[in-house]
């Protein structure tokens, strides 16, 4: 889903439209490489040859080779019509056409295309309809459960409807909203002396609001936290769960919404942030880490971070990772190993090298301005709501929507 969050935030920067497409049957057009054969369909049998099989030339639905064999016939079309697949992300395909560029997202049958230049997004479009049978489903508007919103100066991201079945789903419909996803300080272990829930309803309920992170930052640490105790689930640990569907419940109309720059040359700038062994069972620590594209958050806990160049084919400066820990920083930069770093071995100096090596930039940020910090610790509201602007998530108002008293 990353890839998605970026070609959207491109296109918000250059003020692309995007457009959706949809292969119709998709699966009947893979050819089969392999020898298959099945039985004679009811209906279809041939009289006197019953004991006779038949041998399929394209595949089926159902058949287990149907998926690989579709993806690489459309791979194969694809590269026919000039589209070149992003080595770092096999689901995107870019092409330099006479305005621009293009770039073509795939999700099984749904195709994503946008680019610099209408026509030549349009004259894509009829070539793809001359290889598959296509519905032209106009610009995205919906994608995967995803509610896409194009504006005059933005490309917002939102999951309200998801949002709202996954509440009546879960029995929290109407439910009393909260302000934060978890209580700031709580402590939860593996080791609770509650009484147990049962495990399979409280794994089902669990599963829903980690799809919703695809655009909610705000939920990533909450939704993690609550997962590291689907094996033995507790009345404790499911307290923690409603407690995170009732803020659910309160920012269904929140999403990430992505504004035009004007073009140009894209930044990456990204912020990394560890509460540092809060896991109190295994006493690991839990790391964030979310970058921005020209402010517009694409990733996080995500290390694609190539796959910028190899989709705009621009030449881009090293990232900049803003840390809050001035010894980390030090660290990375400094080769000399001193008393206090010896311990640590060469096969963990990978950032090091990076630094070294020109491919990322590390620069300090203060407590107070580490974005990151949302996705590693429960936080106040204040804390909570001031990451939520500053990452650009906030409530969206629809066009003709009144403001909410």
């Amino acid at each position: 889903m990353e890839s998605v969050r970026l070609v959207l935030a491109l296109a918000a920067t250059h003020g692309w439209n995007v457009h959706h497409m949809d292969v119709k049957s998709a699966f009947l057009n893979g050819e089969l490489k392999e020898e298959v054969l099945v039985k004679q369909p009811l209906g279809f049998i041939v009289t006197a040859q019953e004991h006779k099989v038949l041998r399929l030339r394209k595949a089926l639905y159902g058949l287990r080779q149907a998926p690989r064999a579709w993806n690489i016939k459309l791979d194969e079309s694809l590269t026919r019509l000039r589209f070149a697949r992003c080595e770092t992300e096999h689901a995107l395909y870019t092409r330099w056409a006479k305005r621009g560029q293009l770039v073509v997202g795939v999700y099984v049958d749904d195709l994503v295309v946008t680019g610099a230049s209408e026509q030549d997004v349009n004259a894509s479009k009829q070539e793809m309809k001359k290889l598959f049978r296509l519905s032209n489903l106009g610009l995205l508007t919906y994608y995967l459960g995803i509610e896409v919103e194009k504006g005059t100066d933005s490309i917002t991201l939102y999951q309200s409807a998801y949002a709202q079945k996954l509440l009546e789903r879960s029995g929290m419909a109407g439910c009393r909203a909260n302000k934060t996803p978890m209580e700031e300080k709580i402590k939860l272990s593996k080791e609770s002396s509650a009484a147990k829930v049962d495990a399979t309803n409280y794994r089902s309920i669990v599963g829903g609001p980690r799809y919703l992170v695809h655009t909610r930052p705000d939920l990533a640490f909450a939704v993690g936290f609550v997962s590291r105790f689907m094996e033995d689930p507790h009345e404790d640990h499911l307290t923690a769960v409603k407690h995170l569907l009732r803020y659910v419940a309160g920012t269904m109309d929140y999403g990430i919404v992505y504004p035009r720059h004007g073009g140009g040359k894209v930044e990456l700038t990204g912020y990394s942030d560890s509460d540092m062994g809060g896991d109190l069972d295994g006493r690991k620590s839990t790391s964030g880490l979310i970058f921005f594209l020209d402010g517009c958050p694409i990733s996080w806990q995500s290390q694609k971070r190539r796959l910028l160049q190899e989709i705009t084919g621009e030449d881009h400066r090293a990232p900049v990772l803003r840390v809050n820990n001035q010894s980390a920083i030090e660290l990375a930069k400094n080769l000399v190993l001193h008393d206090r770093s010896k311990h640590i071995d060469i096969w963990f100096h990978f950032i090091r090298d990076c630094v070294n090596g020109g491919r990322i930039i590390l620069g300090h940020v203060g407590t107070s301005q580490q974005l990151a910090d949302i996705l590693t610790k429960p936080l106040g509201q204040k804390r909570l709501v001031q990451l939520m602007v500053k990452i650009g998530f906030e409530e969206i108002k629809h066009e003709g929507q009144a403001s909410a008293c």
